[in-house]
């Protein structure tokens, strides 16, 4: 197995994969120690047989031929649990695949479970297995071994059978409009924007206050800033515990920072502590009314509780009918807000899920559907009109 590692091979390559009417694509990457993912490999197979391996390290090689087979409207692009990838993909060359088809998504749609490992699906679909020895090793050496390029070859090859088996499926099913919400929610680049302004919601559910959630902001977004300038993770700058006790406690001095028990000992008189000091004051200085409100999980009440909990037997037993992965129909929020309310703004209540769950959720909910067991399983039944 060759490496290609000059542009003028990537180019000829890519040039046969654009004859084709799709290719699988995989990439290795690393990011334990950086910001941003360093990609280190990738991976290109097509249902002719034909493949590629890609050095993306190599000194020589440019990598705008790969990036124009990614944005070939005329060969669709195929992934497994893309997200990643596709990050990459976005942050190196400012674009995103089009058309797409991420085979993981597929599979909650055809009822393989929700978000099914690659390897397994690879073992029900193709019924071959997949050698997940190379799977952690250090993709930025060189040279790469046989065994880490044969593992990375696999991940592209059989996904050209998994593809061929879930999009038949998919057809003859009806179901292949089911994954556009989805698909369009990977394929937007405000999925890979990470805005330092939006930073502070990962960690706001712990937050009650309008003083805490605003220096909240200030010290996540610097965070995020400095990680980003350095290419290094958030938690090397301050871990999450540090940031939420920033917050909490508003240290307005550098005797008050160094007593914080998750501050590292001299950080306070560093120039990192000047700074997250003037993010406090920053935070501080916000009027309270232009504060956002977090967006929180719904509390469960004591009066929807066992609701919830009939809707989640409802969808599980609709999904095991019709083969569908509940990841896909409804989150527990989702059911939550739908017990409280009929009109609940969630997905579950729009488009093919209200006609798949939401019509029966409003029907169980108003006593016009009943659930029973019968012979080990759950059984839907409509009640009859009263007269």
């Amino acid at each position: 197995m060759k490496l290609i590692t000059s542009t003028e091979e990537l180019a000829s390559a890519c040039a046969r994969f654009a004859t084709q009417p799709f290719v699988t694509v995989d990439t290795e990457f690393m990011r334990e120690t950086t910001y941003y993912p360093k990609l280190c490999l990738i991976q290109i197979a097509a249902p002719d047989g034909s493949t590629a391996l890609v050095d993306p390290l190599a000194p020589d090689i440019d990598l705008a031929p790969f990036f124009a087979l990614m944005g070939d409207e005329g060969v669709l692009k195929v992934f497994h649990s893309a997200r990643q990838d596709l990050e990459i993909i976005w942050l190196l060359g400012g674009l995103l695949p089009q058309p797409f088809f991420d085979t993981q998504v597929a599979a909650m749609v055809c009822g393989y479970g929700d978000s099914v490992s690659y390897e397994q699906l690879v073992n029900d679909v193709a019924k071959a297995k997949i050698d997940k020895s190379s799977r952690f090793t250090d993709w930025s050496r060189r040279p790469l071994s046989d065994a880490q390029l044969s593992y990375a070859l696999s991940d592209v090859t059989h996904l050209v059978k998994v593809y061929e088996v879930l999009a038949r499926e998919l057809i003859a099913t009806d179901r292949g409009a089911w994954l556009d919400e989805e698909m369009g929610v990977l394929t937007s680049p405000d999925t890979y924007r990470a805005d330092p302004d939006q930073a502070w919601r990962r960690l706001s559910s712990r937050m009650r206050k309008a003083r805490e959630i605003a220096v909240l902001m200030e010290v996540a977004a610097w965070r995020e800033r400095e990680a980003q300038t350095r290419n290094v993770p958030r938690g090397r700058i301050l871990k999450d515990e540090a940031v939420i006790d920033l917050a909490t406690s508003a240290p307005r001095n550098v005797e008050a920072l160094g007593r914080l028990r998750t501050i590292p000992a001299g950080f306070e008189r560093s120039r990192t502590g000047a700074d997250i000091l003037a993010a406090v004051e920053r935070g501080l200085s916000r009027d309270p009314s232009t504060v956002p409100t977090p967006e929180r999980g719904r509390a469960r009440s004591g009066g929807n509780g066992a609701l919830v909990e009939l809707l989640k037997v409802l969808l599980k037993a609709v999904c095991e009918d019709e083969r569908v992965a509940p990841k896909i129909i409804a989150t527990v929020d989702d059911l939550e807000a739908l017990a409280e309310d009929d009109a609940a703004d969630v997905p579950v209540l729009h488009g093919w899920r209200r006609g798949l769950f939401g019509e029966k959720a409003l029907a169980l909910k108003a006593g016009r559907l009943a659930l029973s067991a019968e012979g080990g399983r759950v059984v839907v039944r409509d009640l009859p009109k009263e007269e």
